[in-house]
């Protein structure tokens, strides 16, 4: 029994935690065993790597190939420890990020080289690819509102990503698309500026007819 593994790619403020919640819920009251992880993170050592990349006081200074190498540390950890266990037994893996986010933010974003970006993630994932992606798209200009607005009603834990100025964010917009372009039958593009409702319904168009009865 082979299970289902779905990543949910996106920019900042894109509502990816809402929607993985929505569909997990929904699935698992049809019947589905249903994990639920994030990248960087999903394991003890993934968790630990995903606090000095976003959170710690230590990451002032951390170079893009350090980042790099650190996110698919985590992947590498998650993969293993998580990932192809869980489709073995058949569930159905929900992912906030995988490997497209490397592409982009680190690749596109801070402008490493794609080949050496590719080379790195493919020794950390080895064939193990999401059967679906859902690319939750917003324009850079309703990112930053969306953070804008999130940072004065609940203010969270600096995030080393945020900080990026808008080219960053402009370059992984256009990362983001550029994939898409490529990979059409994976990277399904859902335009996340529609309401929640809207986009979970075409969510579930999109997985349904994935699922095993």
């Amino acid at each position: 029994m082979t299970g289902l593994f779905i990543s949910f790619e996106g920019t900042e403020g894109g509502g990816k935690s809402t929607q993985i919640e929505l569909l997990a819920n929904w699935l698992r009251e049809h019947g589905h065993e249903v994990v639920v992880h994030r990248e960087p993170g999903g394991t003890p050592i993934g968790e630990e790597i995903r606090h000095l990349l976003k959170h710690s006081d230590a990451n002032v200074n951390m170079t893009p190939e350090a980042e790099l190498l650190l996110m698919n540390a985590s992947r590498a950890q998650l993969v293993r420890e998580v990932i192809r266990p869980r489709l073995e037994q058949g569930c159905v893996v929900l992912c906030d990020r995988f490997h497209d986010s490397t592409v982009v933010y680190q690749g596109y974003g801070r402008q490493l080289d794609l080949e050496s970006v590719r080379a790195v993630i493919h020794h950390a994932v080895g064939e193990t690819q999401p059967d679906i992606t859902l690319l939750l798209r917003v324009p850079v200009s309703v990112s930053e509102e969306r953070r804008r607005a999130r940072e004065e009603s609940e203010p969270t834990q600096r995030d080393r990503f945020e900080e990026a100025d808008r080219e960053f964010f402009e370059r992984v917009e256009a990362g983001y698309d550029q994939i898409a372009a490529s990979e059409p039958e994976r990277i399904r593009t859902i335009d996340a500026t529609k309401s929640v409702d809207e986009i979970q319904a075409e969510i579930r168009s999109e997985i349904g007819p994935l699922l095993s009865p």
